[in-house]
């Protein structure tokens, strides 16, 4: 047994736990690798499939929960803040808000399968005032799903994972700058994404000062009000006169809209 080996196999479950609570906490850090290593080390025994599931989840569901108290006692409030720092901000509230409305609670199972709604569905649920039993029962079984996956690939191909960590520790620390380059690259791309993302809105925005202004005069734009049907509940506010849009069929609420006014659409 290889150093590496030797020491995922002795620290594996304070890993798997630490390296799944990281992530459903927020940090861009990717659980899926280590599940599939921990997948390889119980085929050829050297970790529990039961011990690996139950940390993992766990870890999942402190971290979920936390999340959960989080959007109970801040509401919209905690889903701005995670937008405004995602790492994907384009699939972020929107998508997720979709997503638990047409489905709900059950949506949990397979919430760490989408982008974005992993991290996002926990507040979520909380600020929609889910029951506590019910998204903790539907969170675990979710990350229980979400956690056999990769489990299984890892056994299905251990040895090849084993290859992967040999190969690895014969690199010593270039191993290591490898894997922080793969990551920074990863990380750098969302950022330069987010930051064009950002720029083009900034570039096509009104301020409320502009709006307010215009809407004093006789011609008026047409203000159209695009956040889903679960954002109007956990923000009730809204501009004066702008007309909400289901963004799922448009035309219906665009039908009487003059096609020379202006229009102005504010979103989550």
């Amino acid at each position: 047994m290889s150093e590496m080996t030797g020491l995922l196999a002795q620290h594996g479950l304070a890993l798997v736990f630490a390296n799944v609570f990281l992530t459903q906490a927020g940090v861009p850090l990717p659980a899926i690798p280590m599940l599939v290593v921990a997948g390889a080390f119980i085929q050829e025994g050297q970790m529990s499939a039961a011990g690996v599931l139950t940390v993992t989840v766990a870890a999942s569901l402190l971290g979920d929960t936390l999340w959960f108290a989080a959007g109970r006692r801040h509401g919209h409030r905690v889903l701005r803040t995670l937008c405004r720092v995602a790492i994907e901000p384009d699939s972020c509230v929107k998508q997720t808000e979709s997503i638990f409305e047409r489905w709900g609670a059950p949506s949990l199972l397979v919430a760490k399968y989408i982008p974005g709604f992993a991290t996002v569905a926990p507040p979520l649920a909380g600020a929609m005032r889910l029951g506590f039993v019910a998204f903790a029962l539907y969170s675990a079984i979710g990350a229980l799903l979400w956690a056999g996956a990769p489990v299984l690939v890892g056994m299905a191909f251990h040895a090849e994972v084993e290859w992967v960590l040999a190969w690895l520790e014969s690199m010593g620390a270039g191993a290591l700058i490898l894997i922080a380059v793969v990551v920074g690259a990863y990380i750098g791309i969302k950022v330069l994404e987010r930051f064009l993302l950002i720029r083009f809105l900034r570039m096509v925005r009104i301020s409320v000062d502009e709006l307010h202004e215009l809407l004093q005069r006789e011609a008026k734009p047409v203000v159209l009000d695009a956040r889903s049907t679960a954002a109007r509940k956990l923000d009730p506010r809204h501009i004066p006169g702008a007309i909400a849009v289901d963004m799922a069929a448009p035309q219906a609420s665009l039908s009487a809209v003059a096609p020379d006014r202006d229009i102005v659409v504010y979103c989550t």
